[in-house]
C-alpha cells in the first residue's frame, strides 16, 4: 500500500504515452484544406490496422480516466 501512488503515476504516465503515439499514428486529418473551403473528400471505413488502433485509443483513454480518478481519490486521503 505504500507504493500504491508511485504504481499509479506510473501507470498513468504510460496510458498518457500510449495514447499521445496512437492518436499520432492516426493518419486522417487533411491539414488546413477544410478550413478555406476544400472538400473533405472521401471517408472510407476503418480496416485491419486503422480500426485496431482506433479501438486501443479508446481503450487506453479509458484506462487512463480510470487511473486518474483512482490516483486523486488515493492522494485525497
Amino acid at each position: 500500500m505504500k507504493y500504491l501512488p508511485q504504481i499509479l503515476q506510473l501507470s498513468n504516465i504510460i496510458a498518457m504515452v500510449l495514447i499521445i503515439i496512437f492518436v499520432t499514428l492516426q493518419n486522417r486529418s487533411q491539414g488546413l484544406s477544410t478550413v478555406f473551403g476544400g472538400s473533405g473528400g472521401i471517408t472510407a471505413t476503418r480496416r485491419g490496422f486503422e480500426k485496431w488502433l482506433f479501438y486501443a485509443t479508446i481503450v487506453v483513454a479509458i484506462i487512463f480516466v480510470g487511473l486518474s480518478v483512482t490516483n486523486l481519490v488515493i492522494a485525497t486521503r
